[in-house]
């Protein structure tokens, strides 16, 4: 999978979860760079690093969540 430039990493709609909480520390958000990337970070760290995952395993691991 190709790097991310900076720019790009910015410029993302991220989405946070909607299963953080407000104070809680378990928060993540996710970006759709592509159809087949799918950006993850800690929502609470703008700056924190990205962990880029495939879009099939982003459904994959979306799909096998349970609330």
């Amino acid at each position: 999978m190709t790097p991310l430039a900076p720019e790009q990493i910015a410029a993302a709609h991220w989405i946070k979860s909607t299963h953080s909480s407000g104070g809680g520390n378990e928060c993540v958000e996710a970006a759709h760079f592509s159809a087949a990337v799918v950006g993850v970070r800690d929502s609470k760290d703008a700056a924190s690093p990205v962990i880029l995952v495939s879009g099939v395993a982003w459904v994959a691991l979306t799909a096998g969540l349970t609330v």
